[in-house]
């Protein structure tokens, strides 16, 4: 009797205790999903039928009245067999309009918006064919309130007060902001785009790929052609209208020569002359090394001048960083490593191949594009400044860590985590790496994923069970613990009175929480299993020493602590 009810009064506190924590949990917002969410998340019906070959786009943006017009014409694959007429999705944002659509550049079609999409009528057509529809559309469009974070249209003047133009448009204000599209990550132009845009004869239009045509219309106006042979996510493809000036060289490169350009703001030549090349030859250096070729050679590389801080436009990046060190000036890892190079160049390049390479088809998944480049700027300064200085930045960008809530969100209603899928998510990754201890292993993890995916698009899933697979190691509770949930797990350890065993359980995790640690110092090396119930392993002289909490948490993103003895 007595132990029963002393197992009633345990699991009434028990439930006593949990109850502030639920409630907080209870109490975080839910969030509310509209149906243009959905539409614009979800592979319908309207947008499953048929498959992107390429986009061809064309642009005139007027300054004055900060409208634009154009077209885009989409070439496409019929993947299912439709015997009767069916509607085609198509992604435009208000106040933007359709004003036309054209098919196979010879019959006009019908179109409606609904629920703040627009719906195609089109013809009945086989599985397998190749079309297309040309989509013509006007109006004044969204204008970015914060670049790139608030995105869309950018009407400025730069320094001499002239006309500087520009989109942003990653994550939830998509490519429709400013162009028709089928606006979702899983569904890259397979063949590449281009982009064309007729801008005043006093500026230059320069976009993503290489430059195709320069060509004069004869009304004070020039039309500039870029045209992208890879495929392309929706919103890195972008115009940057303004002053600009080039200047070029070449690099020698793992897979040849890559072209790199440089486009520049006329009054910032020589300054991005003296400053530019240095920083993105380390950072190809750098993450050649680690991460396999630059994964775009056929379209070269190029930083672009920008009045926002960067964006990871792919070939064509954006550079808005003062041309100062750091982030604007400043160390985001509080380490001192951060002021030794030019965060934006690192950070934004990094997207190339992770981001741009390897896309995630939901908007939920995209820690695979932020955790991975946020770690690369921790790979870029083990590859130039050494280990201990990797170690030290990693552990130093854990300050913009919040733990507000799960870094995955809902699928499929074009929802983003929390802001952790950049600083928590490199530190779990940083977390497997010294669990695996092996960085040939890791080096090979890394380059043979920006291979095996190549220009693929991918499920959290698909990376999350490839690097188990390299690793040998089921990582899966790893990923549930640090992707899906918002505890940080503490391991508690205590030694046995001689000092011959040491006993370890992580608590504040999941069940079955296991992530393996690697621990060292230059004399020795153990590797411990640590699970959520208690294990023990066998030490070896001077082995306590390796039990250092303050070592252990500036490697691995948990807590550490000694705690008493249990008593049998």
């Amino acid at each position: 009797m007595k132990k029963n009810r002393l197992k009633v009064l345990l699991f009434s506190l028990a439930i006593l205790f949990a109850l502030p924590s639920a409630m907080a949990q209870n109490q975080r917002p839910t969030p509310v999903y509209k149906l243009a969410d959905t539409l614009r998340g979800t592979l319908t019906p309207e947008r499953t039928w048929w498959d992107v070959q390429r986009y061809d786009v064309t642009i005139k943006a007027d300054f004055a009245t900060k409208s634009t017009q154009g077209s885009n014409r989409i070439t496409y694959k019929v993947v299912k067999n439709n015997s009767g007429a069916i509607k085609m999705q198509i992604d435009l944002k208000a106040p933007l309009k359709i004003e036309k659509v054209v098919y196979n550049d010879k019959k006009a079609l019908k179109f409606e918006p609904k629920n703040g999409v627009w719906y195609i009528s089109m013809p009945a057509q086989k599985n397998g064919e190749e079309n297309s529809v040309t989509v013509y559309f006007n109006g004044k469009p969204q204008e970015a309130v914060r670049p790139p974070w608030e995105g869309g249209w950018s009407f400025k003047t730069d320094s001499l007060n002239r006309p500087w133009m520009t989109v942003t448009c990653q994550g939830g204000a998509g490519a429709s902001i400013w162009y028709p599209n089928k606006d979702h990550q899983s569904d890259e132009p397979n063949n590449g785009a281009s982009l064309t845009m007729i801008v005043p004869d006093n500026l230059v239009g320069v976009a993503n790929g290489k430059l195709e045509y320069k060509r004069s219309n004869g009304d004070g106006t020039t039309s500039y052609k870029w045209n992208v042979i890879n495929p392309i996510n929706n919103y890195c493809l972008i115009p940057y209208i303004g002053s600009y000036v080039n200047f070029k060289e070449v690099y020698a490169g793992e897979k040849g020569n890559l072209d790199l350009d440089y486009w520049v703001l006329d009054y910032n030549l020589e300054k991005a002359k003296n400053y530019l090349p240095k920083q993105v030859k380390n950072m190809l250096k750098s993450f050649e090394h680690w991460f396999g070729p630059y994964p775009f050679y056929e379209d070269g590389f190029k930083l672009v001048d920008v009045n926002y801080p960067g964006m990871e436009h792919q070939s064509a990046v954006s550079y808005g960083n003062q041309y100062k060190y750091g982030y604007g000036g400043r160390d985001q890892s509080g380490t001192g490593w951060g002021l030794l190079f030019d965060f934006i160049v690192i950070h934004e390049s990094g997207h190339e191949w992770f981001g741009n390479n390897i896309t995630t088809n939901d908007l939920a998944d995209m820690w695979v594009h932020e955790g991975f480049t946020n770690y690369s700027e921790t790979l870029f300064v083990d590859y130039i400044f050494g280990k201990d200085a990797a170690d030290a930045y990693n552990h130093g960008v854990r300050r913009g860590i919040r733990n507000d809530k799960p870094i995955i969100p809902q699928y499929s209603v074009n929802a983003q985590g929390s802001g952790d899928m950049y600083p928590k998510a490199s530190n779990m990754i940083h977390s497997i790496r010294h669990s695996v201890n092996d960085d040939v292993l890791f080096r090979d993890l890394l380059r043979s994923m920006n291979k095996d995916f190549y220009h693929q698009t991918v499920n959290s899933s698909d990376i999350e069970n490839y690097i188990s697979q390299k690793t040998k190691f089921n990582y899966s509770k790893v990923f549930d613990q640090y992707l899906r949930n918002t505890s940080i797990p503490n391991l508690e350890y205590y030694f046995s009175r001689d000092r011959k065993k040491v006993f370890f359980r992580y608590t504040n995790c999941i069940k079955g929480f296991n992530l393996p640690l690697t621990l060292k110092n230059p004399a020795l090396k153990i590797k411990i299993f640590p699970t959520d119930e208690w294990s023990s392993y066998d030490l070896k002289a001077n082995e306590t020493d390796l039990f250092n909490p303050d070592d252990i948490v500036k490697q691995y993103y948990i807590g550490a602590k000694q705690v008493q003895p249990i008593s049998n």
